[in-house]
């Protein structure tokens, strides 16, 4: 359920937080965890998107003081802002906004048409540089992915390193049912695409609907059919590394 780097290495702070939550017997417990002064300063990355809203609630019933990091691309839905806006000031939550580069996008991306070229590179300057400049203040960060999510999310751990930063995936091995569960549970307002057949959410111009029986991710860079993930969490050793 912990994950060191490098692979077979061993990592002290993980190691350590791992036995004293509960992690390494199978029993976690998250809450503890997520208090814990060894995490120093945390912030939480959220897209907001289709079941982000229970892992955002529980993060506020834990932690009121962390800032909530939202990756504002510029190609995002309308709802999805919308939806930011509704769920910050309905939990309470401190939102900051990071965009990318304008002289970056004035060099790189003048049309706005990079994502149907080069979607690889588009994601680059939209989400992975702005989170690697905004995580350079902070020591742990907090992710929503969890397992079932995808085939690769699999093996997901709760615990990882993300090069110099502590990684957290309160819901790793939380199941489909459990998110659903939790958010009927406490009547917390879904995503509104979701309702429209848009089971997982990004940027506009790279998610389409998905139809009945197909994958939730399948309408994620359908144009793309390798790609899987914008970047951000490929790890230190990812093809995303800022050189």
């Amino acid at each position: 359920m912990s994950d060191s780097w490098p692979p077979g290495g061993v990592d002290p702070l993980i190691e350590s937080l791992a036995a004293d939550h509960g992690i390494d017997a199978g029993r976690p417990d998250v809450e503890t965890l997520l208090r814990d002064p060894r995490l120093g300063r945390v912030a939480v990355v959220s897209s907001f998107g289709a079941d982000s809203i229970a892992l955002l609630h529980y993060i506020s019933r834990v932690r009121t003081d962390w800032p909530v990091l939202f990756l504002e691309t510029g190609k995002h839905f309308r709802e999805t802002l919308d939806y930011v806006d509704a769920v910050s000031e309905r939990l309470g939550l401190k939102v900051e906004k990071l965009q990318p580069s304008f002289q970056t996008l004035e060099e790189e991306d003048p049309d706005g048409t990079l994502w149907s070229a080069f979607p690889d590179y588009c994601c680059q300057i939209r989400k992975v540089f702005p989170l690697q400049d905004a995580l350079e203040g902070y020591d742990t960060w907090i992710s929503g992915r969890k397992r079932f999510q995808a085939a690769t999310r699999h093996a997901l751990p709760l615990l990882e390193r993300d090069g110099e930063h502590l990684k957290i995936n309160p819901f790793a091995m939380w199941s489909e049912e459990n998110i659903s569960g939790y958010i009927d549970r406490l009547y917390l307002p879904r995503h509104p695409l979701v309702a429209e057949g848009y089971p997982s959410i990004g940027c506009a111009n790279c998610t389409r609907r998905v139809a009945e029986g197909e994958d939730p991710r399948a309408g994620r860079w359908a144009h793309v059919p390798d790609k899987t993930e914008c970047g951000i969490h490929l790890g230190p050793d990812g093809k995303f590394r800022r050189r």
